[in-house]
């Protein structure tokens, strides 16, 4: 019998890609829809970046590249990691890949092995656990709720260490939940993961730029783990740059070596005009991060406002990243003709025929009492969704 292979056969559609489609066809069929469902910033690429791309293909830049990325872009990333972080690296440590998702499965293939535990806070993108399953390893998730602002404490993650831990995921500023941890908080996790030395910790930064509090902390600055983490990051989130596909890791050199030996069986280098690009976002003007960080703190000032009057919504206030991720349970059991809301995924459905408003169920992010709202989006635009979801969720009962 034909079947596709027991890896794939463990694999969970994307949930957020999921309700990406099904808002598309509304649209498609002429409905006006308002998407808070997919995470990318609603801003176009800034236009010394583009106009870089441009002179790249100009100037030929159209052959393979060491499959680590171009060694101008790699000193341009190890800069920007000692200007902005305070952290030393070599371009050696630096391989850049077709975006932070390829770094982080390069990562997790190159260092789990069948069995192996990844530690995993919940609240958690949708593909970490996807990721895991990939390379054979464990997905062990330790929940938090808005109770804690989605962060898990130091004895938690005590409390998950076992014999067969290899990986620990960590994600500030956060998606799904716009949580950020501060450096105390950061320094407490640190100190546990110091008395286990054989973990390697897994931190994924690509909201690094969109940070409410006064400085982004990567576990990395703490002197007792800097030689076992790998900070995965990349253009899409701070420079409006999600389809240009290019992430990158900074990570202890026989890492760096694993996953450019594995990219280079499988994908070799990242496109070489985007790699162009990126060079241009972190060696040119930086003003552009500050503005758009600047209109999302806006939008994440007027959404909190918005869903604190929907009454059900309990609300935390995000730190950072473009998501806000209330929890709606108290709409669980309410009905509408005939339609009954059971879990997070039941009231996205709801709203995107009743509201033509696209969000996203918390169940595949690990909190099944919560659903996610991206305020990318315009101001007008963020108004309208929420003045029709309030208007939809009043027609429960």
């Amino acid at each position: 019998m034909l079947s596709v292979s027991e890896r794939l056969a463990s694999l969970s559609p994307s949930a957020t890609f999921a309700m990406a489609q099904k808002s598309s066809e509304l649209k498609a069929q002429g409905i006006d829809v308002v998407s808070l469902s997919v995470g990318e910033p609603d801003f176009n690429t800034p236009n010394h970046i583009k106009v870089a791309a441009k002179k790249a293909i100009d100037d030929n830049f159209s052959f393979y590249s060491p499959v680590a990325g171009y060694l101008e872009l790699r000193k341009a990333i190890v800069e920007k990691l000692k200007k902005e972080n305070g952290l030393t690296y070599t371009p050696a440590q630096i391989v850049c890949s077709n975006g932070a998702k390829q770094a982080l499965c390069n990562v997790l293939l190159s260092v789990v092995g069948k069995g192996d535990e990844v530690l995993i806070p919940a609240p958690f993108w949708v593909s970490y656990p996807e990721m895991v399953k990939l390379a054979d390893g464990i997905p062990v998730i330790i929940y938090s709720d808005i109770k804690s602002d989605f962060k898990i404490t130091p004895e938690q993650l005590e409390a998950a260490i076992t014999p067969k831990t290899k990986v620990l995921m960590l994600c500030s500023p956060s998606n799904p939940t716009g949580s950020v941890y501060t450096r105390e908080e950061m320094k407490g996790l640190a100190e546990v993961l110091a008395k286990h030395p054989d973990i390697i910790i897994l931190s994924d930064e690509i909201y690094e730029h969109i940070n409410y509090l006064d400085k982004h902390v990567s576990i990395a600055e703490f002197p007792e783990v800097f030689d076992r983490t790998v900070i995965v990051n990349g253009v899409s989130k701070g420079y409006a740059m999600t389809g240009w596909r290019l992430g990158w890791i900074a990570a202890p050199k026989w890492i760096a070596d694993a996953c450019g030996t594995l990219q280079g069986q499988y994908t070799s280098n990242p496109s070489t005009i985007a790699q162009k690009a990126a060079e241009a976002a972190y060696v040119g003007d930086q003003q552009c991060i500050a503005d758009m960080r600047v209109a999302f703190e806006r939008r994440k000032n007027l959404v909190v406002k918005m869903a604190r009057e929907i009454p059900g919504f309990v609300v935390n206030e995000p730190k950072g990243a473009f998501y806000l991720f209330p929890d709606c349970s108290a709409y669980f059991g309410k009905s509408y003709k005939e339609t009954r809301i059971n879990n997070p995924e039941d009231l996205a459905l709801y709203l995107l025929a009743e509201a033509h408003v696209a969000c996203v169920g918390g169940t595949d992010f690990g909190a099944p009492n919560c659903i996610r709202m991206s305020y990318a989006n315009s101001d007008e635009q963020l108004v309208e969704a929420f003045k029709r979801m309030k208007d939809a969720l009043e027609k429960l009962s």
